[in-house]
């Protein structure tokens, strides 16, 4: 890969853009086609960015509905229709009968599913719903964790494979907040959502655990803008919704959302 391309990118992203290049490249040379696993939102941007580089290439991401999060490619010559191409995906519902899943969160089901010795990239997006959850995973996947996925946190559970027609999407909470903060420096917003002082921030920023829609961050003066996804390793995430303006003594009124 030209070498110029890694400036682009973080060090820590060095890996997976060696492998999107490999991607590329058998596509673009052998007529081969790679169904990936699952992406999250700052790899597909690096796998479209270098397939934009390939005239002979083209790609196609699909998460299992249309505002998916994490998303499955399939990268082919330019010349292949894949429209009608089958992304492998199917949805893991996971229920109970005893009430307890109230206690239940996004985390939990996460946590079962990779203690069972399963990779993160299998698994698409969660949606925590009324009595359990609907998960999306890959095929090659599913059959593996419909057999061995019997408790979430201490709570005993039945799975259920369903086609993807069948998914049922969790509602999006947001807990809003409003901040009056001196700058958009990344440290002092980070600091004031999470209730941590800024000196506790910085350790988990400095070691490469803070992301900006997706991309590590190390830099604690990164200034924020509206739109931008942030999320701390450990502590959950949040959305800058808007950047309300400039109070009289100068200082800016952000609103938040703080992902429940």
């Amino acid at each position: 890969m030209p070498k110029e391309l890694y400036s682009h990118f973080h060090s820590d992203e060095h890996y997976f853009v060696d492998k999107a290049w490999d991607w590329v490249e058998r596509a673009a040379q052998n007529h081969a086609v790679k169904l990936t696993d699952y992406l999250d939102p700052r790899q597909a941007f690096i796998l479209t960015s270098l397939v934009n580089r390939h005239p002979d290439v083209q790609c196609r991401f699909d998460g299992g509905y249309p505002d998916a999060e994490r998303k499955r490619a399939l990268i082919a010559p330019d010349y292949r229709s894949l429209d009608e191409e089958d992304m492998e995906m199917a949805v893991l519902s996971v229920s109970s009968g005893d009430g307890k899943f109230l206690t239940l969160e996004h985390g939990d089901y996460m946590g079962a599913i990779l203690g069972l010795g399963m990779k993160r990239d299998k698994v698409g997006d969660i949606h925590v719903i009324e009595g359990g959850c609907h998960c999306l995973v890959t095929r090659d996947a599913a059959d593996y964790l419909h057999m061995n996925l019997s408790q979430v946190h201490r709570v005993h559970v039945q799975t259920e494979l369903l086609p993807l027609d069948k998914l049922e999407l969790a509602s999006v909470n947001l807990d809003e907040l409003t901040l009056s903060v001196a700058s958009m420096r990344m440290d002092g917003i980070v600091s004031d959502v999470f209730r941590l002082s800024r000196a506790k921030v910085l350790i988990p920023i400095q070691a490469g655990r803070c992301r900006v829609n997706w991309k590590p961050e190390e830099d604690p003066s990164k200034p924020l803008k509206e739109g931008d996804m942030v999320s701390m390793q450990g502590f959950g995430r949040f959305k800058v919704l808007e950047v309300e303006g400039v109070t009289k003594k100068g200082r800016i009124r952000v609103k938040i959302g703080k992902f429940a």
